[in-house]
C-alpha cells in the first residue's frame, strides 16, 4: 500500500471525562481542529495516547472515534506493540479491522537484555509477515531502553511491508546515518521535536510530535520552511519550539502535554494514574513557553 508520510503526523492524546472514561466528543474535536492546521494525519495510541493505561475495548472504542473524526484523506496510523510477537500479531490485526491504515509498533522491551537487534529483526519480520497493514518501526529508547540501531532499520527496510521508522531520540548523527542506509522510498520520520529542524536537514520524511498537538500550525510552519529552503525561518522556529518540546515530553511528560493542550484550546484533561497532572508552577511555565513560541509565530 502507498503512503505519503512527507510532512507532520500528530501522535494523539486520548482525552478522559470526569468519571476517568474515554471522551469521545474531545477525541473528534481535537482531531477535527487538528486537521485544519495542516497536518496531514495521526497517530492513534502511541505512547502519546497513553496505550498502556487502556483495556482492549478501550483500544478499540478510540480507534474508531479517531478513524471516524479524522478527514477521508487523513494518514491514520494505530500504535501497537505487545512483549510477545503474537501478541502483538494478534493487536494489529484487531487494529486493523478497526480501521488501521497502518501500524507503528514498538520494541519489545521486558527482557530488555534478550532483545538483541538481532531479535529485533526477527520480530519486526515476523511481524510484519503477518500484518495485513503496513508496518512503522518505532525506535523509543526513553522509554524502552532499546535503541533500533541504523544497520538494523536498513535491514528491515528490506521487507516489502516495512514502509517506515519512528526514531524518537535526539541523536540526529544516528538518524542521518539511517537514512543514508535506507531506500529512498522509505519513511525516516522524527518522534523528536527538540530535533525537526535538523532531522529534516539530515533527510528526515518528516516528523511524528507530540509538541505538534500543542502547536501544530507551528511544526507545519517549520516543514514548509524547510521545504523552501528558508533556513532562517526554519531555525529561529525551531529555537523556540525546543524548550517547549521538552517540557511537554522529557520535562514533563504526558501530564505536562495535556496541560499545554488545555492551554493551548485543545483538549487535554487527566491523566491516568500513577501518571499526575502538573502543579500550578509547572503550568505557569509551560504557559509561558508556549507564549514564547507563540510570539514568534
Amino acid at each position: 500500500m502507498a503512503m505519503d508520510l512527507r510532512g507532520i503526523l500528530l501522535p494523539t492524546t486520548t482525552p478522559f471525562d470526569a468519571d476517568g472514561r474515554i471522551a469521545s466528543s474531545a477525541i473528534a474535536s481535537n482531531i477535527k481542529a487538528w486537521t485544519a492546521k495542516g497536518v496531514i494525519g495521526f497517530v492513534v495510541l502511541g505512547s502519546t495516547g497513553e496505550r498502556v493505561h487502556l483495556d482492549e475495548r478501550e483500544y478499540l472504542e478510540t480507534i474508531a472515534i479517531s478513524r471516524a473524526a479524522a478527514a477521508s484523506d487523513s494518514v491514520f496510523i494505530v500504535g501497537a506493540g505487545q512483549q510477545s510477537t503474537v501478541g502483538t500479531i494478534n493487536e494489529i490485526k484487531n487494529a486493523a479491522r478497526a480501521g488501521a491504515d497502518a501500524v507503528l509498533v514498538i520494541t519489545p522491551f521486558f527482557y530488555r537484555t534478550a532483545i538483541t537487534q538481532e531479535t529485533l529483526i526477527s520480530f519486526y519480520t515476523a511481524v510484519a509477515d503477518d500484518s495485513p497493514v503496513p508496518v512503522l518501526l518505532y525506535s523509543m529508547p526513553p522509554l524502552t531502553g532499546i535503541k533500533i540501531e541504523p544497520e538494523t532499520v536498513a535491514r528491515l527496510s528490506e521487507h516489502a511491508n516495512i514502509i517506515g521508522v519512528k526514531d524518537s531520540s535526539n541523536d540526529v548523527a544516528g538518524f542521518s546515518k539511517t537514512v543514508s542506509l535506507c531506500p529512498s522510498n522509505f519513511a525516516v520520520m522524527t518522534g523528536n521535536g527538540t530535533v525537526l529542524f535538523d532531522t529534516l536537514r539530515a533527510g528526515a520524511t518528516g516528523g511524528i510530535l507530540a509538541v505538534g498537538c500543542v502547536v501544530p500550525d507551528v511544526c507545519v510552519e517549520i516543514y514548509r520552511a524547510f521545504k523552501a529552503g528558508d533556513e532562517e525561518r526554519g531555525a529561529m522556529l525551531q529555537s523556540k519550539l525546543t524548550p517547549l518540546a521538552a517540557a511537554v515530553t522529557t520535562r514533563f511528560g504526558i501530564g505536562g502535554l495535556k496541560a499545554a493542550l488545555d492551554l493551548a484550546g485543545f483538549h487535554g484533561g487527566a491523566v491516568r494514574a500513577p501518571l499526575r497532572a502538573p502543579d500550578d508552577s509547572v503550568r505557569t511555565e509551560i504557559a509561558q513557553l508556549l507564549q514564547n513560541v507563540r510570539a514568534a509565530w
